[in-house]
């Protein structure tokens, strides 16, 4: 018996068909492509030449009627999605925006409540000024910081200097308009001035037209009348409406400097009772608006004081 010493054959392998790599790739074949590109391209040719009859215009419309309402509902649905952080930020800019506006408003708003106070205290001390000038004495500038109580029966103010600007009693305080009153006491740094339609003031006064004398005396109170009535000392002379009333000043300007407005007269009627004439006189000043009010000083008096030539120092 005869041995095969050949050697035994190797299996035999069988190929497996070959695979199309476009097709295990997912996308189509390029066959289909070609077709797809081929049959748009005839239907716009056809579309071309058809014109306004295109036999393609059916199935465009059928295609609109369908794919129309689809977009025009997920446009709705979607849009306000898409435009919410717009949104978010335009309100946000808009919040800033109103409250920046607000914030400008009220200033706005508060400099021009201001302006016309501060427009009254710049006018009232320029008056002051003008009155140093016309007077030829220094003014200390002070405020009004408070009215006499009714409990105490007299028409007094309280200033907000006192003996520590130079301030003391028998003083003449006056206001751009005319004559405020007198400084009755003082403290550091506080002073009360008596005015002058108190009815126990008492000031020299004179008609500017004619220079006749007489006495200035308080009839009414703070607030509720502020009635002033000249008796001049010439019986025989009739005061005219309308004249102007000014101090004649005491011996060495205290309590009362010459040459102040007081008031004019504004009635006048005959005392039958002392057989003379008598004026009731409308003050320069309105009594229940006092705010900056100037103090005679003697000139160099030390501090924040206006000079005689009306330069603030």
């Amino acid at each position: 018996m005869a041995i095969d010493t050949r050697p035994p054959k190797a299996p035999v392998r069988r190929t497996s068909t070959s695979r199309d790599p476009e097709r295990d790739s997912g996308r189509p074949r390029r066959s289909l492509v070609l077709a797809l590109v081929l049959a748009c391209a005839a239907l716009m040719v056809v579309d071309k030449a058809g014109g306004d009859s295109s036999p393609v215009d059916p199935v465009r419309r059928v295609v609109g009627e369908i794919v129309g309402p689809v977009q025009a509902g997920v446009s709705t649905v979607v849009r306000p999605l898409v435009d919410l952080p717009g949104a978010l930020r335009t309100n946000g800019g808009l919040r800033d925006d109103v409250r920046r506006l607000e914030a400008e408003n009220a200033d706005l708003r508060g400099r021009l409540a201001k302006a016309g106070y501060d427009d009254q205290r710049l006018a009232q001390l320029d008056g002051l000024r003008a009155m140093a000038g016309d007077l030829g004495y220094a003014l200390v500038p002070a405020r009004v910081i408070a009215i006499g109580s009714a409990q105490s029966f007299s028409s007094t103010v309280t200033l907000d200097a006192g003996s520590d600007a130079g301030l003391r009693p028998d003083m003449t305080v006056v206001a751009a308009e005319g004559l405020v009153g007198r400084v009755t006491s003082v403290t550091a740094h506080t002073a009360t001035v008596l005015l002058i339609v108190d009815d126990s003031s008492r000031v020299g006064g004179r008609i500017g037209d004619n220079m006749e004398l007489g006495f200035v005396s308080g009839r009414g109170t703070l607030g509720t009348d502020d009635r002033l009535e000249l008796e001049l000392a010439d019986h025989n002379v009739v005061p005219k409406m309308g004249q102007p009333i000014f101090t004649w000043g005491s011996e060495g300007g205290s309590p009362y400097v010459a040459g102040v407005p007081i008031g004019t007269v504004g009635k006048v009627y005959e005392s039958l009772r002392e057989t003379s004439y008598r004026a009731v006189i409308t003050p320069a000043v309105d009594f229940t608006a006092l705010d900056l009010v100037g103090v005679v000083v003697p000139s160099g008096t030390e501090g924040r004081v206006i000079e005689a030539d009306g330069s603030l120092r």
